[in-house]
């Protein structure tokens, strides 16, 4: 299996700390963050890589070259304008061709078994996706996720703001006692993703969402697993996260 990591932002939150780095080369436990999730695919017999990179992708293609240093074959592409997620992995479509592909953001760190778990649940059944979640607490910084009796996707909302939220409960989605899946941004996916990202239009946020693309997907009838990460799974969202890796705390 092949897999597509997405390393194109700057990475505003992390404030002066990307000012020379993108955000996946920032190190935790002195190796950059996408060292660690390159270790992890590898670890899953995941051995073909593109990155897509941007905001100074020269120190990404710098420091892994061809990937022969950590046993695999790196390949990149360049995402000219960041423009969403959903869009985001379009430089990647020569690199995927016809073949089932991982899809993980490069700022997400999980154990390595997760990418070996991902590989198992895709095999269980006829699926055109997979979306990893976790037990969500404020789900308002990232999609909440429903599924089936199967745990195949039925809804998604991207950042519901608290009036959303009140709804879904109204509407008996969102129900006392049952955890909020929220989306740990790491997927399995088969080509058809691109018919569909091709397709997008701007959010009212004025991005390509690849949320939208999910929501379609599951509108035209593909069916889109869902797997709970167990275990480790840590969001290098900001400087606060980095410290907390740092200390060993997460």
């Amino acid at each position: 299996m092949k897999a597509v990591i997405l390393a194109a932002g700057k990475g505003t939150r992390m404030r002066e700390l990307t000012h020379a780095l993108p955000k996946p080369m920032l190190r935790v436990g002195g190796r950059p963050i996408l060292e660690h999730i390159l270790e992890g695919l590898k670890a899953a017999d995941v051995r073909e890589v593109c990155i897509v990179t941007g905001w100074r992708g020269e120190t990404i293609r710098a420091c892994f070259g061809d990937g022969a240093r950590l046993g695999l074959r790196v390949c990149y592409a360049e995402q000219p304008v960041p423009d969403g997620t959903g869009k985001a992995a379009e430089p990647a479509r020569d690199f995927v061709g016809a073949d089932p592909f991982l899809l993980s953001y490069g700022d997400i760190l999980v154990k390595p078994e997760t990418y070996t778990q991902m590989r198992r649940r895709w095999e269980e059944g006829d699926f055109s996706g997979l979306l990893t979640v976790t037990a969500g607490e404020d789900v308002t910084k990232g999609a909440i996720n429903f599924f089936d009796e199967q745990f195949c996707l039925r809804k998604l909302v991207e950042k519901p703001t608290p009036a959303q939220l009140e709804a879904l409960r109204a509407a008996g989605w969102l129900k006392p006692g049952e955890p909020a899946w929220y989306n740990a941004g790491i997927y399995l996916f088969r080509p058809v993703l691109f018919e569909f990202t091709a397709r997008l239009e701007k959010s009212p946020r004025g991005e390509y969402e690849l949320t939208d693309a999910l929501t379609a997907m599951v509108a035209a009838g593909h069916r889109i697993a869902g797997l709970r990460i167990e275990g480790r799974w840590v969001d290098v969202r900001d400087p606060t996260v980095l410290a907390a890796l740092e200390r060993g705390e997460l």
